[in-house]
């Protein structure tokens, strides 16, 4: 065994991690360490950025809704849903990023401009698109707490307002949209409770008879295309 050890020390190069702190020599080593921060906070911050800038809140809270109304439990899984509103949100966000890629990442990558053009330029498709698709009411609401000047265009929107007031504008819509989901599979339990009730057997519970109704309409009307066709023509 010791024999192994030694061989294994001897014959496997490990490799060398060097941490060191200092000052940088050029202010091109800093601008270097920069660059590097600012993309691993953005690879770190993806995933909520993803959650508060996009169409994913909107989809997320919908099929979260569709699902208690129709009484499956968990069926679709959150795994399904989570990816088919990812899915969606890249469908729906495919032109917006395109244009900040065009716009933004491109250049920079051929040295046209610099970062912070680049930051600019890149999140500006996704603030016209979050402002296109929040209220008035909410905007006014940050800008009133911020005690800030409105604004004449999106432009003059800072990041700061726009996401919040993107964020609670969507989660409105989306319960809007929930609302109009269970008004249909509510008629459809009341009216089975009601049978149930006629019939003596309170004891049964109504769920149990009523979802199997509620997925032959669900299907029958081919709700998953309605409801996905009608939830990507809501976005502006």
């Amino acid at each position: 065994m010791l024999v192994f050890t030694a061989f294994a020390a001897d014959s496997v190069a490990l490799p060398k991690v060097d941490i060191s702190f200092s000052a940088p020599g050029e202010p091109a080593d800093l601008v270097s360490s920069l660059n590097v921060l600012l993309v691993l906070t953005l690879l770190v911050l993806a995933p909520s950025l993803i959650l508060v800038m996009t169409s994913f809140l909107r989809l997320i809270v919908v099929f979260s809704f569709l699902r208690q109304a129709l009484g499956t439990q968990q069926m679709p899984p959150n795994q399904i849903l989570v990816s088919l509103a990812m899915i969606l949100t890249f469908f729906i966000m495919e032109p917006i990023g395109k244009k900040a890629y065009d716009t933004a990442v491109q250049p920079y990558i051929d040295k046209k401009i610099d970062y912070t053009q680049a930051f600019e330029k890149g999140v500006a498709p996704f603030k016209e698109f979050m402002v296109k698709n929040t209220r008035e009411k909410d905007l006014a609401l940050f800008f009133r707490i911020r005690k800030m000047k409105n604004p004449h265009t999106y432009q003059d929107i800072p990041l700061s307002v726009a996401t919040p007031a993107f964020m609670i504008s969507e989660l409105k819509t989306a319960f809007e949209i929930g609302f109009l989901l269970y008004l249909p599979f509510l008629v459809i339990d009341m009216v089975v409770s009601s049978v149930l009730m006629s019939m003596g057997m309170m004891m049964l519970p109504p769920v149990m008879i009523s979802m199997p109704f509620k997925l032959l309409i669900f299907v029958l009307v081919d709700g998953w295309n309605l409801l996905i066709g009608n939830l990507i023509a809501s976005f502006k």
